[in-house]
């Protein structure tokens, strides 16, 4: 679907949901090391550990206190009533945008509640806890979350960048502008006359490549920006 909007959003925007992100003070990683957790690697070598990481979080979605916010909720209205069309990209493999009732979205990271098949790629949907026990009802492979590790390609990237050379405005929400290749993708929407937006807590890593910069809490600036829009 060709979209006049498209929209990144990074942790930042789940962070006010009571998801925690994993590069803050109090962040992820300053418990976990990330090449124990979230790298084919680190799979291999203990995968009973990553299933464990990965069930901490899952039990946050699936009969837990975290809601969509008013920024994931504002999203999916722009979604619903903007006539040019919007594509959400996201960074975050949580499933609040969806709750909130956003359709056209990819998740390039993958999806906590969903498991993926080494042996052969077919996906299940996960509510539960997983283990090293489970098996693939395919082809009898083992399980892995449907998360994308440090060292993996992010998905639906051909679809990402189809967007981005066809959109009028590109907005990026919550993201720190650390990790690549979605760290680029104001440069390549500016290049094709894109008018570039960050929402953001604070500037990001790469604020300076934005036409049009604003800070602030999502839950406040997200909902003001698509009233904007909208009028």
């Amino acid at each position: 679907m060709t979209a006049r909007i498209v929209v990144l959003t990074g942790a930042g925007v789940s962070a006010e949901s009571g998801i925690r992100t994993f590069r803050a003070a109090d962040g992820l990683w300053e418990e976990h090391r990330i090449e124990d957790v979230a790298t084919p690697e680190g799979f291999r070598a203990d995968p009973a550990l990553v299933h464990r990481f990965y069930n901490e979080r899952r039990r946050q979605l699936v009969g837990g206190t975290v809601e969509p916010n008013a920024a994931h909720l504002a999203l999916a209205r722009l979604e619903q009533q903007h006539p040019g069309g919007t594509m959400i990209v996201t960074q975050n493999i949580d499933d609040l945008h969806e709750r909130a009732g956003s359709r056209n979205l990819i998740h390039m990271h993958g999806e906590l509640l969903r498991m993926r098949c080494v042996a052969c790629d077919h996906l299940s949907e996960r509510l539960t806890d997983s283990s090293v026990a489970d098996a693939c009802a395919e082809c009898g492979g083992a399980l892995r979350p449907h998360v994308v590790w440090f060292g993996e390609m992010p998905l639906d990237l051909d679809t990402i960048y189809d967007a981005l050379e066809a959109c009028a405005v590109f907005v990026a929400i919550g993201t720190s502008g650390n990790v690549y290749p979605a760290a680029g993708f104001a440069a390549v929407a500016a290049q094709v006359g894109a008018h570039t937006i960050e929402l953001n807590l604070e500037p990001s890593e790469v604020a300076s490549t934005f036409a049009e910069t604003r800070y602030g809490p999502a839950t406040e600036l997200v909902p003001r920006w698509v009233e904007e829009v909208l009028a």
